[in-house]
């Protein structure tokens, strides 16, 4: 039996670090260092290192990464006030609060506290409402959405396909809902209370799964010849799985497999998206 075409991110984010570090040296030939704040305000040690990994990734592609640390007792003012202090400072281009934060923290009161054209993780709401409005080259757009799409953009053209996302959260399916319309996909959307997911799914073109339930979605929901995007991460006690069964790869005709799917793009879609806040800020020009 085949299996599907592994859409890897590897090979994509390779090629894309290329571009964001030519982007990353016009900018400091005009003077202006590349820099972004990632701002940790929770004890946990996995939150730190995921900080200092985009720490290596931008040591690659020539941008400062500056570490911001919140004591996790300082409570939610003390954040804010920091949050405010990076969205003033001109040295500042963009802003990732590591999440999650500490159980005491408001998550979403701290991300509304970055301004839109720092807000590199593209969760702020005037970024999902520029999205949303057909006005994604004037925001910056969430990194997970963009990966799914690249990747499904490496097998085909989304203009004019029939496609479908499982998932409504705000990280992934909220933004990528509008972003695949914006690139004339017709769209089907379900959750994990669609009553019956195959039915949503079985005329898709490509299906893009992102609903946080390990093995959601297995070979009974799909049919022969589907691209599958698994945009889930789940930690199992057998190691890390996405939201879609591995035995689809038998019936897709590409799938991205978990990890090295979307993850490694993602990872470096955070830095164009840099490049994007810097366009916004006046400092680059021209597209991504």
């Amino acid at each position: 039996m085949s299996l599907a075409k592994d859409l890897r991110g590897a090979p994509l984010a390779e090629g894309l670090r290329a571009r964001i570090a030519a982007d990353a040296a016009a900018v400091t030939a005009r003077g202006v260092t590349p820099t972004l704040a990632v701002v940790v305000a929770s004890a946990d040690p996995a939150v730190k290192k995921y900080a200092e990994a985009k720490g290596r990734t931008a040591a690659k592609v020539g941008v400062t990464v500056r570490l911001e640390t919140v004591e996790p007792g300082a409570g939610q003012a003390a954040a804010l006030a920091r949050l405010a202090d990076l969205s003033a400072d001109p040295a500042v281009h963009g802003i990732i609060l590591e999440l999650p934060v500490d159980d005491a923290l408001d998550a979403a009161g701290l991300i509304a506290a970055i301004v839109p054209h720092k807000d590199v993780d593209g969760l702020t709401a005037a970024n999902l409402g520029l999205i949303a409005a057909g006005r994604e080259a004037d925001a910056i757009a969430p990194a997970t959405p963009l990966a799914c799409i690249a990747l499904a953009e490496a097998w085909g053209p989304l203009r004019g396909e029939r496609v479908c996302v499982v998932g409504r959260g705000r990280s992934v399916g909220r933004a990528l809902i509008p972003m695949l319309i914006n690139r004339d996909a017709t769209v089907t959307v379900c959750h994990t209370k669609t009553p019956d997911l195959r039915a949503a799914i079985e005329p898709c073109d490509v299906v893009f799964v992102a609903a946080g339930r390990a093995g959601l979605i297995t070979q009974a929901h799909l049919r022969h010849g589907q691209v599958v995007v698994d945009a889930g991460i789940n930690v199992t006690d057998t190691g890390v799985v996405g939201d879609v069964a591995p035995d689809c790869a038998e019936i897709a005709a590409a799938m991205t497999p978990v990890p090295g799917g979307v993850g490694p793009l993602t990872s470096t879609l955070i830095f164009a998206n840099l490049m994007q806040a810097l366009r916004l800020q006046g400092h680059l020009a021209g597209g991504g």
